[in-house]
């Protein structure tokens, strides 16, 4: 992998506008091309799209993580300290209910991490991670 490669995720939405007030408004991602039916959102970096299919919406399989049910699929970003922290905060204000609720996972262990789980409108989970030690990102 090289360090500057950007990744491209396409995902499914129930509600065009929906998703625009939640991924542009609340999580703060700048929104670039769109149409009807798709729109693009800069997600630190790197090329979200939200396509409408309100039948592929939702989740469900679980794994577990640490102690917690993760959701088996989903996405998110790593980011910084202060910044994950802010986003918990605008969430929580939202009134956003958390699948995890922030705190820290493998505390004291290889790859401690501070992670939070969440739904966006149309079902799909996201996990958003900070690390005190991004060389942690891989460790055993």
């Amino acid at each position: 992998m090289h360090a500057n490669a950007l990744f491209h995720l396409a995902f499914p939405v129930r509600d065009i506008d929906e998703a625009r007030r939640f991924y542009g408004g609340l999580i703060g991602c700048r929104e670039g091309r769109s149409s009807a039916n798709w729109v693009d959102f800069d997600f630190y970096g790197h090329q979200l799209v939200a396509h409408l299919a309100p039948a592929e919406c939702g989740h469900s399989a679980t794994s577990s993580v640490d102690g917690h049910q993760v959701p088996a699929r989903h996405f998110g970003a790593i980011i910084n300290r202060e910044q994950w922290e802010a986003l918990g905060d605008r969430l929580r204000a939202a009134g956003i209910e958390f699948i995890i609720a922030p705190y820290i996972r493998f505390a004291s262990e290889p790859g401690e991490q501070a992670t939070m789980f969440f739904l966006d409108p149309s079902g799909n989970a996201l996990e958003f991670k900070s690390f005190a030690d991004l060389g942690q990102l891989f460790a055993k």
